[in-house]
């Protein structure tokens, strides 16, 4: 389609304008536009799930402001927060995990794995444990905590530049030490903030409210445009430092500026809703698959991720029959059995 008055041109792959032009893969857009559609039904089952049992129907007719009575206070100011603190954080910890696995090359290199969001974990443990803080001083203890780790590993793995395998293995290193302060923190606690932060741990949405909604928004609005703007930096880096010099990216400096986007989404999805595990690593793996297309995919793997926690919060309501067990229970389980799968595919292939 060639729209010539407005000098517009629309074909397959190639959005193109007077000033400018935008190439995409239409399999990847057909995704996300899929995934966006699965995300927003899952989130209205979720919305409607709990002791009060709202059919879709009554969901989507409260949104607009005729629904049920007493359907408004329980779907916008009980369930909406908690729904959207799932999209907002799978969606953030979605595209961290494609930064980190792209710039690592290496499907393990998450930041689950990397210590980036142990790092943030134990700064909000600091914060809650030491301080008796609330929404916004968590959020900034897991933001300190998190550059500080990353510092701490950047620094580490640095030998004439920082490469993927090294990255992973300080990062394991350094997941390590955060863990052995983590059950510090737990034993200087008292009984009270122990069993808080304990919950917090797990990965949890329960009693999540507005606050929190603007804590992963607030990380998405300031850095998911920063990811995207060095997409194609991130491409190029996956082919090696010395083609990206070649094509005129710079490794080291972009490498550094996607380090600190990733940690900075990564430390606000856990300032939100905790550590929620595994949805980092599977997240761009199962876009890449779905998508089948190479490079980072950072949309697909943000939407994938959404989903993925919105499904998994689905599935702790109707299972339990209530909302009380952490989504992070959930994500466990079904990142286990997916983290057995990869290494078994990454053996068979080799790699390992």
């Amino acid at each position: 389609m060639s729209l010539t008055q407005n000098r517009v041109t629309l074909r397959p792959g190639l959005l193109r304008t007077r000033h400018w032009s935008l190439r995409f893969a239409p399999r990847a857009v057909l995704v996300c536009s899929a995934l966006l559609a699965l995300a927003a039904v899952t989130t209205v089952f979720a919305v409607g799930t709990g002791t009060y049992q709202l059919s879709p129907l009554d969901v989507v007719r409260t949104f607009a402001g005729n629904g049920p009575p007493g359907a408004e206070f329980i779907v916008l100011d009980l369930r909406l927060p908690r729904a959207l603190v799932a999209v907002l954080v799978g969606f953030g910890m979605g595209m961290a995990g494609a930064v980190f696995q792209s710039l690592t090359r290496n499907p393990l290199g998450s930041p689950d794995i990397t210590g980036f969001g142990n790092g943030a974990s134990a700064g909000a443990l600091v914060a809650i444990i030491l301080f008796d803080a609330g929404d916004a001083q968590i959020a900034i203890g897991a933001v300190c905590g998190g550059f500080a780790t990353a510092v701490a590993v950047y620094l580490l793995a640095w030998k004439r530049g920082v490469h993927g395998y090294r990255l992973i293995l300080v990062g394991i290193g350094a997941s390590a030490v955060l863990g052995s302060a983590t059950s510090f923190l737990y034993v200087r606690a008292d009984i009270g903030k122990a069993a808080q932060a304990a919950s917090w741990m797990i990965g949890s949405l329960n009693a999540r409210d507005w606050g929190d909604v603007r804590i992963a928004a607030l990380g998405l609005v300031l850095l998911g445009p920063v990811v995207l703007g060095c997409a194609r930096r991130l491409t190029m880096l996956e082919m090696g430092d010395d083609t990206a010099a070649a094509l005129g990216v710079p490794p080291e400096r972009s490498r550094l500026v996607l380090l600190c986007a990733g940690t900075g989404l990564t430390a606000m999805a856990v300032a939100a809703a905790g550590p929620i595990p595994f949805v980092a690593m599977a997240a761009p793996q199962l876009a890449r698959r779905i998508t089948r297309a190479p490079g980072p995919n950072v949309l697909p793997a943000a939407w994938t991720g959404a989903l993925l926690v919105c499904a998994a919060d689905l599935v702790t309501q109707r299972v339990t029959g209530s909302a009380l067990l952490p989504v992070g229970v959930v994500t466990g389980v079904a990142g286990g059995a997916y983290l057995a799968w990869l290494l078994r595919a990454e053996r068979r292939a080799g790699r390992v």
